[in-house]
């Protein structure tokens, strides 16, 4: 099974190719809820003194108002990227007033839909569509699973690999670009068969908060803890369950991804984008003079298709993502399935990105088919196991058509990945990697030592429920935050950006000359707006 693996990697070590990846990059993005003094999502705008939230590339809103999202650049090393994302959040912590940051992927106390302000981005036409493409969201699915929040994995491989590996692989005759693309649609592929690891390993939220589910009923399989608190006794992350943020209208409205190449998957993106669909257009596009959504497709834009794993290319402004994708090719991989670790102060930790890195390169080296229906139900079906029983004993998961059980396959995976650890070993210098593979080894062994078993053991044993365990953390970290020095250039630096993107947008509204709709033509007909 994994013959295709260990032959790239021996070719790899015997052409000496191998010190190239470490020119590799990794970037994280995070979401966090602001968070009243009373536990409350919070109701203020986006804090002025953190800048524009449409131009400051490393402080800006997701979905909400209050749904902070920081982002770094893309850094040398994974351990570099979470550092980075520290210094980020210091200084955000330390320019609130008395708002906490929520260190957790299910939010807070919400009172109803009217608790979550859609995020505002100003008067330019790129700032308006940014909002009304989140309008669109609320009517399509309801705002709750928007405030969801989540740690985005970007990792590239290094330039100068591709050039030397693409001869081992004899695509000689393939473009370079076409060549990475290749090889970049069979990581995604295989994120996706194997994207399960992830939320048994790293998934953090088994329990939720009662006012989550806004009055629906609970799933039959989740148990009630003292009133206020849901929870799966075996779950893992709900976040990636059949709660979390999924298009759950997919199999209705027939939005379906294709992975087996990158034209495809552009195309099938496409046709989403362009396709009419009979219930969005009873909602309305422009009602009594004001947009509900962008358009009444089945997709408002490539964007809201909800994925483990998207191929993403750096985007020209206001440039279509499938346009980038198409004229430019994959620049890197994005894996969101990723929950905010609630035991360490910024939702991550050191040796889970280590580990990151040693499943993407993975994911890459391993024999990739293409995905069959099939296969697609199976990967489905895996990861809604995962999310609510992954740490149930004996859990069998499909593979191939046949059954069998989580702890095999993981421990079979995870030692197959052994000599890519190694590999990444030698070439920083390290055991860094071997240490990391082993800690999620004895994940598998023991479940128990798992966060999302974690969460519930100290919610149950100290606290009264999931708001008192994630609330008490959450102030936890703001301490931790609070208490970090950062350097005069580091403030300097981000009080900086922060200023000058409010600049940039005022300069963007001051020049914007197009109306919304005439803006809105030229965006969904291909026309280049810069």
């Amino acid at each position: 099974m994994y013959t295709v693996l260990n032959k790239r990697l021996q070719g790899i070590e015997k052409n000496n190719i191998n010190a190239s990846l470490k020119d590799s990059k990794t970037g994280l993005e995070k979401e966090s809820l602001r968070v009243d003094s009373k536990g409350h999502i919070a109701q203020t705008p986006h804090p002025k003194v953190l800048g524009s939230a449409l131009k400051n590339p490393w402080i800006t809103t997701d979905y909400a108002e209050s749904l902070l999202e920081l982002i770094t650049p893309p850094c040398d090393r994974a351990y570099e990227s979470l550092d980075f994302l520290k210094e980020i959040e210091s200084f955000v912590y330390q320019q609130l007033d008395d708002e906490l940051l929520w260190t957790h992927s299910m939010p807070c106390i919400i009172r109803g839909e009217s608790d979550i302000k859609i995020a505002e981005y100003g008067d330019s036409t790129g700032g308006k569509m940014k909002h009304i493409y989140r309008q669109g969201l609320a009517w399509r699915y309801g705002k709750m699973m928007q405030v969801i929040a989540g740690i985005h994995f970007n990792h590239s491989i290094g330039k100068n690999f591709w050039a030397a590996y693409q001869p081992l692989e004899q695509q000689e005759r393939t473009t370079p670009q076409d060549f990475i693309n290749h090889s970049y649609m069979g990581m995604v592929r295989n994120i996706q068969r194997y994207g399960w690891l992830i939320p048994y390993l790293f998934g953090a939220s088994p329990a939720i908060c009662k006012t989550f589910l806004s009055g629906v009923p609970k799933l039959d399989s989740m148990k009630v803890y003292k009133k206020n608190t849901y929870y799966e006794p075996w779950g893992t992350s709900l976040r990636m369950g059949d709660i979390g943020y999924t298009n759950r209208k997919e199999n209705k409205v027939g939005i379906k991804a294709n992975y087996d190449s990158i034209e495809q998957y552009i195309e099938s993106l496409r046709h989403a984008i362009s396709t009419p669909h009979t219930a969005y257009q009873d909602i309305g596009i422009k009602v009594d003079g004001e947009y509900r959504q962008l358009n009444a497709n089945l997709l408002q834009i490539e964007n809201e298709y909800y994925s483990t794993v998207r191929p993403k290319q750096i985007l020209d402004c206001f440039e279509k993502p499938i346009d980038a994708l198409s004229s430019r090719g994959i620049r890197y991989v994005e894996l969101r399935s990723v929950d905010i670790n609630p035991f360490h102060p910024a939702g991550i930790s050191h040796k889970q990105l280590f580990f990151l890195e040693i499943f993407m390169l993975f994911c890459l080296l391993q024999e990739s088919p293409k995905i069959d229906k099939k296969e697609q139900k199976e990967i489905n079906e895996n990861q809604s196991l995962v999310a609510h029983l992954g740490r149930k004993p004996n859990l069998k998961l499909s593979q191939n058509n046949k059954k069998r059980t989580l702890t095999a396959w993981a421990l079979e995976l995870l030692d197959a990945m052994m000599p890519i650890a190694e590999l990444l070993n030698k070439i920083h210098t390290d055991t860094c990697y071997v240490s990391a593979l082993k800690h999620q080894i004895e994940l598998i062994k023991h479940p128990e030592l798992t966060a999302s078993a974690r969460v519930l053991d100290e919610l149950m044993s100290h606290h009264d429920s999931y708001f008192d365990f994630a609330r008490n953390k959450s102030e936890q970290h703001r301490h931790y935050f609070l208490e970090r020095e950062l350097s005069n250039t580091t403030w300097d630096t981000f009080s900086q950006q922060a200023k000058q993107s409010i600049l940039e947008q005022q300069k963007v509204e001051a020049n914007d000359d197009i109306s919304f709709d005439s803006f809105l033509k030229y965006y969904f007909a291909d026309t280049s707006i810069k």
